[in-house]
């Protein structure tokens, strides 16, 4: 619970589009994280719920207990993959039902390790192909100025752009999401966001000033970049 309310202290509190949702987010998150029926998702990801034992029975298996109950460890962030939602539903138990719904199906695959194409290392891997084979110069010029891309995207892609894009052009992502099935989706945004701004980052010289060309996406609009990115590269 400490670490729920930490993070929503630290992240939707902070932000200017969703701080209006804190008692919402507190509803759901605490709810979310005492929820058995999450644990079912466990059977097709990779990881293993974290486990504890009843105190004094250390190391009998039948003793032992899922913790969180929900099997799910919240991390600096988590809430950010709720918050987006409270703009479309005003009900916390709608609410709570979509959030858990999307989790299961796409979200966890953000930070569990796994070869899924989904997953976080695959898109990692996307995201670097796409910016290396259709922008190489920009690619190598980061990398020997020590500005890795992926350092810069992978934030992005594990909170699914959540508290960086403006909440209109996030849903929109997201429902993409939700219509082709995959998150692959977020990889190709990262790298078309690169690209998008290429021409300031052709000329930076370090890893801060890389950053602070791309710090700021809030104005960005998701399917233009998306649909001039595919058309201009050629990419299914």
């Amino acid at each position: 619970d400490s670490l729920i309310y930490k993070d929503v202290k630290l992240t939707a509190s902070n932000d200017d589009y969703y701080f209006v949702f804190e008692d919402y987010l507190y509803q759901v998150l605490l709810c979310f994280s005492r929820d058995t029926s999450v644990l079912e998702h466990f059977a097709y990801n990779s990881a293993s719920p974290p486990r504890s034992f009843i105190r004094g029975k250390l190391g009998m298996e039948q003793y032992a207990v899922f913790y969180p109950p929900n099997g799910v460890i919240p991390f600096h962030g988590f809430s950010m993959y709720v918050a987006p939602l409270c703009f479309l539903y005003n009900e916390p138990s709608k609410l709570y039902q979509i959030f858990r719904e999307i989790y299961v199906r796409y979200f966890f695959r953000l930070h569990s390790i796994s070869s899924h194409s989904s997953g976080i290392v695959s898109l990692c891997l996307l995201f670097e192909n796409l910016l290396q084979s259709h922008l190489p110069q920009l690619f190598y010029h980061l990398r020997e100025i020590g500005a890795q891309p992926l350092r810069i995207s992978f934030k992005w892609m594990v909170r699914a752009f959540s508290g960086y894009l403006a909440t209109d052009q996030l849903l929109f992502l997201w429902d993409r999401i939700l219509g082709y099935n995959t998150l692959e989706i977020l990889a190709v945004l990262a790298a078309a966001v690169f690209v998008f701004r290429a021409g300031n980052l052709m000329e930076v010289t370090s890893l801060a000033a890389a950053e602070a060309v791309l710090a700021d996406l809030s104005t960005l609009k998701v399917m233009p970049l998306l649909q001039i990115f595919l058309f201009a590269t050629g990419s299914l």
